[in-house]
């Protein structure tokens, strides 16, 4: 923790994972008066949390790091294609001692509610330990992955046995040697975790309603010259990511769509990009995500890799997604995922047309009356994305208006940086941003450091105030569902839609219209003297 006592800041940051990180530093090399606020106990945000078994990045490594300084880049020596957690984990805690964050950072610490003063144009962010810091820029790091989702069945309280929650991982592990263990789910994390659970438990049970569509890894060790090649070019590769879609590089898209070759043609590609492995095969046609003729192509390819590595032809059935297009939700990417429903020791158990009922204190039981019995079960079932962390914080903004009121219907922002409404307050990769469309740390620079340049620019002239306009929140709002419905990915009901949290507002949150664009628009705003945004010297605007 901070030994600067003061309760008064330029800036309060919410989150010390990499987003809040990032920010911190930028803010203290712009001359402005920090504090972050972070209820773990330490740094790293989502890679502090989930320490599930197989926990990794599903972008490489040598992307998924921060490229805003070579001399780091240089320093760190990341030792696969994709990072596990306890490495992601190191290497953050490795950025903040070298900059010496930690200094600025409050841990052990929940925000429990921010209200904003029209009167003094500041924010006062109360904390479950008591403090009430004031601040005239809140800055909400919160992650867009970070509110774990239990499922609604009853009876959870009632099992005697362990239970855990992939997104709230005990930090010490969990031996399941000799157990009888369930999965509910097959998500991202249940995929990373079934394999490495399934080696070690006595019999493995993966309760799953919907199957995911996944990709291969094909995971290595990296060698010396990989890393240095990129730690040599990282400032020129960033700056090139971010002019790309997705924020990736060497994934190039074949402009060509899936329907103008032929089928041979058309499986060679897809066995190519299968090959390289990871994200790759998005890019295999350029019609994918928009032509559902071409999206089936690639959905049939991979369910035919699927039969291919599975045994039973059954099981293999039950893992073959069919009632969304494929890319629509989050593509997984394993580590011999498929394979390891071929051991004697797992059995699929689809739930889709037969529920669970309840846990029982023995394990639980099917809406049909069958009963199973474990003595240990692994809830893989995700998220409150992209608003969750933040409506779980009581945030007022002008007036005494309440973010979960603003949102009754759904997430509404500008840009993703700001809520009409709620001066001075920047929400870092928030709804109607790429961000978990990207490269999360690619979106994270872009986001910190167009919001760094413009604090300086209001101090250079005075400005207390800066609020998005509610007419260029509208518009925002409006071209982010636009684009989206250009696309497939409204057709799944994904998280991406809160179609995973009972009650959430149906909208897609992420904007789709891809990192170059975005960055490029983010830009205009700026150079137009932040267009769409209303300033003031005022210590609060007059209506």
């Amino acid at each position: 923790m901070t030994s600067n006592h003061s309760l008064e800041f330029d800036s309060i940051i919410v989150g010390a994972g990499f987003a809040g990180l990032y920010q911190l530093l930028r803010l203290r090399r712009a001359g402005f008066s920090a504090r972050v606020i972070e209820a773990g106990d330490n740094v790293g945000g989502t890679w502090y949390w989930n320490r599930y078994p197989g926990a990794r990045c599903d972008i490489e490594s040598l992307q998924y790091q921060y490229g805003f300084d070579p001399d780091l880049a240089r320093e760190w020596r990341w030792t696969e294609r994709y990072a596990t957690q306890p490495e992601i984990l190191r290497y953050i805690e490795f950025v903040a001692d070298r900059y010496d964050l930690r200094r600025d950072i409050q841990f052990s610490t929940r925000v429990t509610a921010a209200h904003y003063d029209d009167a003094s144009a500041r924010w006062t962010v109360h904390t479950d330990r008591g403090d009430a810091f004031t601040c005239r820029w809140l800055i909400m790091a919160t992650g867009c992955l970070s509110v774990p989702k239990t499922p609604e069945v009853p009876g959870i309280d009632a099992f005697e046995g362990e239970s855990y929650h992939t997104g709230a991982w005990p930090h010490d592990g969990v031996d399941f040697t000799g157990k009888r263990v369930a999965v509910i789910g097959t998500g991202s994390s249940a995929i990373q975790s079934i394999p490495i659970i399934a080696r070690q438990a006595e019999h493995l049970t993966v309760f799953q309603r919907t199957p995911n569509f996944s990709v291969p890894a094909h995971n290595s060790l990296l060698d010396e010259s990989q890393w240095q090649e990129v730690a040599a070019r990282i400032a020129e590769l960033r700056a090139e990511a971010r002019t790309t879609s997705a924020g990736i590089l060497g994934i190039p898209l074949n402009d060509v769509s899936a329907l103008a070759v032929s089928e041979e043609e058309r499986r060679r590609e897809f066995e190519r990009r299968w090959a390289i492995g990871g994200f790759a095969i998005g890019g295999a046609f350029n019609d994918i995500a928009i032509n559902l003729d071409a999206n089936e192509t690639a959905a049939e390819f991979v369910r035919s890799k699927i039969r291919e590595i599975v045994n039973d032809p059954e099981t293999a059935e039950a893992l073959c997604p069919r009632d969304y297009p494929f890319g629509t939700k989050r593509l997984c990417v394993d580590i011999s995922y498929y394979e390891t429903f071929n051991r004697p020791n797992v059995k699929l158990v689809s739930i889709r047309d037969n529920p669970i009922a309840e846990i029982t204190p023995k394990g639980l039981r099917l809406q049909d009356g069958t009963e199973y019995e474990f003595d240990a079960i692994v809830y893989a079932t995700g998220f409150d994305a992209m608003t969750g962390a933040l409506l779980r914080i009581d945030i007022r903004g002008r007036n005494g208006l309440a973010l979960r009121d603003k949102w009754e219907h759904g997430p509404r922002t500008y840009l993703g940086l700001q809520v009409a409404g709620f001066p001075n307050m920047f929400t870092i990769t928030g709804p109607g941003s790429p961000s978990v469309l990207s490269n999360m740390i690619v979106s994270i620079e872009q986001h910190v450091d167009w919001v760094t340049d413009c604090l300086e620019y209001l101090r250079e002239r005075d400005l207390a105030v800066i609020e998005a306009a509610p007419a260029a929140e509208d518009a925002w709002v409006d071209h982010v569902n636009q684009v989206a419905d250009l696309t497939l990915y409204p057709r799944a009901n994904s998280w991406y839609i809160g179609a995973n949290v009972p009650g959430k507002p149906r909208v897609f949150m992420p904007y789709i219209g891809g990192v170059g664009l975005y960055a490029q628009k983010c830009a205009e705003v700026a150079a137009n003297g932040y267009e769409g945004f209303l300033l003031s010297p005022e210590p609060a605007l007059s209506r």
